[in-house]
């Protein structure tokens, strides 16, 4: 077909519709073109700056008709970031954006057209997130700086203020980059490899106040660094623990896989529920813990969990949904392939004095077929929170096996979910999905799924 843009060439255009990452979509003569920044219902002057055989992508140059659920971003460094690329739409818009996607996807899978629910949303959208990580640099006049990388780059933006993370973490950052400079600490230089502080990485517990304080270097040790740590603690009380982490590696991953307490025990605890957990620098826990709690009392009560259930939770993590469904249920078995969690999980249960849930360390796919086939556990419900790229194969068609009476799935890609479900809707009855924004004024959205078996079958 004849491609009715070409690259450099402006046009105006009418937004129809949201694409996956938020960005607006127009059709030029029914071909399609992506803008950054625009929304749905706007009639917008761009400028094509890329073109593919399938689509092409647009700058916005001129708003001719706003929506009129358009608002000044409240951020200096929103553009530059990306990491809240919907800080231009309110915040009630965005829910109906995300259920729009969540929806599409839907439409366009499963055979059972459901209605997606509204989207479960904040009462405050700010300052949300507990876990802040800061990469560490050097600008162009040799100042040490911490912020945020632009989008799409590994240039350092600094950064005083942001509206998603804690505000004690920005402070924190500040501090310690004071230190850096009056004990003549370095900061890593991604190009040479040389240098010491790559990142500072902040814990805030929400309900308990206690703070982690994580450096990420390029070595063994810190010059001074129980005296810097010390200030950290006598600057700010809530810091429970400063750990080093070391990462000496010429790798895009954030952490390695040695910590070191320079003060403290290591790790903080939080409340999430009834619940309290243990946190630890290498574990996953959700980042924001107000929002989790609303996610996994979704996924819990659609499961109807009963005191006759054996319940199994595969990519347990810490073990918080599990032990959030241990006190319904008759036994639990957490999955989890990464050491440290199940550790942690472990503890969690020891501390919160649940005795029906056991952790498994190993690899879903072929841990949870073991304790099903060779431990002739048979589960009543499943709980699955896999990663971005969804179940594999060999997860579903054990479920499937089973006639697993009740299966929740909670999910960070509503596109691997929907893929998913639909290998799965033979055999359940995919009665509910739920979005719930656990990244307010991004594009990412958190789902709740609930199948039950059709009796039928």
């Amino acid at each position: 077909m004849d491609i009715p843009v070409k690259k450099n060439e402006e046009y105006i255009v009418d937004i129809v519709d949201n694409g996956f990452e938020g960005e607006g979509i127009a059709k030029v003569d029914n071909f399609t073109v992506f803008i950054d920044g625009a929304i749905k219902g706007e009639k917008c002057k761009i400028l094509i700056v890329k073109v593919n055989s399938s689509h092409a992508f647009g700058k916005l140059l001129e708003i001719i008709e706003p929506s009129k659920h358009r608002c000044m971003p409240d951020c200096e460094t929103y553009k530059r970031c990306g990491g809240c690329n919907l800080r231009h739409v309110d915040y009630e818009e965005t829910l109906n954006i995300k259920q729009e996607k969540v929806q599409n996807l839907v439409n366009k899978t499963l055979s059972n057209k459901l209605n997606v629910n509204k989207t479960v949303g904040m009462g405050n959208p700010y300052n949300y997130r507990n876990k802040a990580i800061y990469p560490v640099g050097v600008d162009k006049n040799g100042d040490l700086v911490f912020g945020v990388y632009a989008k799409r780059t590994h240039e350092i933006i600094p950064i005083k203020e942001c509206l998603i993370q804690k505000d004690i973490s920005s402070e924190i950052a500040e501090f310690i980059l004071e230190q850096m400079k009056k004990y003549n600490v370095t900061a890593y230089n991604e190009e040479t490899q040389k240098g010491l502080v790559r990142h500072i990485i902040t814990k805030v517990g929400i309900q308990t106040d206690e703070i982690m304080v994580i450096l990420v270097i390029n070595g063994k040790e810190i010059p001074n660094e129980l005296t810097i740590a010390n200030n950290i603690v006598d600057k700010f009380p809530n810091v429970r623990t400063v750990v080093k982490n070391i990462n000496t590696k010429n790798t895009n991953v954030i952490m390695g896989n040695k910590n070191e307490a320079i003060v403290g025990r290591g790790y903080i605890t939080d409340k999430l529920g009834d619940f309290i957990f243990k946190i630890s620098p290498m574990s996953f826990y959700q980042v924001n813990p107000v929002q989790a709690e609303a996610l996994y009392n979704i996924g819990i009560e659609s499961a109807n969990i009963t005191k006759d259930d054996v319940v199994c939770d595969l990519y347990c993590g810490i073990g918080t949904i599990g032990i959030f469904a241990s006190k319904f249920a008759k036994k639990v078995y957490g999955i989890e392939i990464v050491d440290q969690a199940i550790e942690d999980a472990k503890a969690n249960a020891k501390l919160n004095k649940v005795n029906n849930i056991d952790f498994i360390c190993g690899d879903v796919e072929e841990a949870f077929e073991e304790l099903i086939k060779k431990e002739k556990v048979n589960p009543d419900v499943v709980i699955v929170d896999p990663p971005r790229k969804g179940l594999d194969e060999n997860t579903i068609k054990n479920i499937l096996s089973l006639d697993v009476e009740r299966v929740v799935y909670i999910s960070c890609n509503p596109a691997t979910m929907v893929r998913d479900l639909k290998m799965m809707e033979e055999k359940y009855e995919i009665t509910d999905i739920t979005p719930v924004d656990m990244f307010p004024f991004t594009s990412h959205i958190e789902s709740v799924a609930v199948l039950n078996l059709n009796k039928g079958e």
